[in-house]
């Protein structure tokens, strides 16, 4: 158990790193590179707001699932992780990543239909089978707590 705890903890210090970083990009980082690339190339102009948007809500989508990873990391160490309360918790993983591929896969259709080389295309079709990827796992992860809960309860009731 020592070990366990000292993981989540471990993570939790990474968890608040994350999660402060992702804060000055939201704030600073992002709408200050999409304002500055707007004034240097004013075609691009008009992309600023949308892409601006669509930068802020992805690193929301970011924040949700550190957040939800958060509480899980809490149920995990009140040994509480096998219930219901965890199950809405990975739901919320399942809807931040469902929501950050939809957009993302959005903005690839924007860019193939105006790319001119297939660097950017490529890099996002990467990108969008990642997120594919981390959204069926954890659509399978969700499964396999939600096995080990009732399990734990058909147990609980034996004992």
């Amino acid at each position: 158990m020592h070990k366990t705890n000292l993981a989540v903890t471990a993570l939790r210090i990474l968890l608040i790193m994350a999660f402060g970083l992702l804060l000055v990009f939201q704030a600073l980082s992002l709408p200050g590179q999409f304002a500055y690339m707007a004034q240097e190339n004013p075609a691009d102009a008009p992309l600023q707001w949308p892409l601006t948007v669509f930068a802020v809500v992805e690193v929301a989508c970011v924040q949700v699932v550190i957040v939800s990873t958060w509480k899980l990391l809490t149920m995990v160490k009140r040994d509480r992780i096998f219930s219901k309360a965890a199950l809405a918790w990975v739901d919320a993983i399942v809807w931040a990543v469902l929501t950050a591929w939809v957009l993302l896969a959005g903005v690839f259709l924007f860019v193939v239909l105006n790319a001119d080389d297939p660097g950017m295309p490529m890099i996002l079709m990467l990108m969008l089978v990642g997120g594919a990827v981390v959204g069926l796992l954890m659509v399978v992860m969700r499964a396999l707590l939600r096995q080990a809960t009732v399990l734990r309860t058909d147990m609980e009731a034996v004992i």
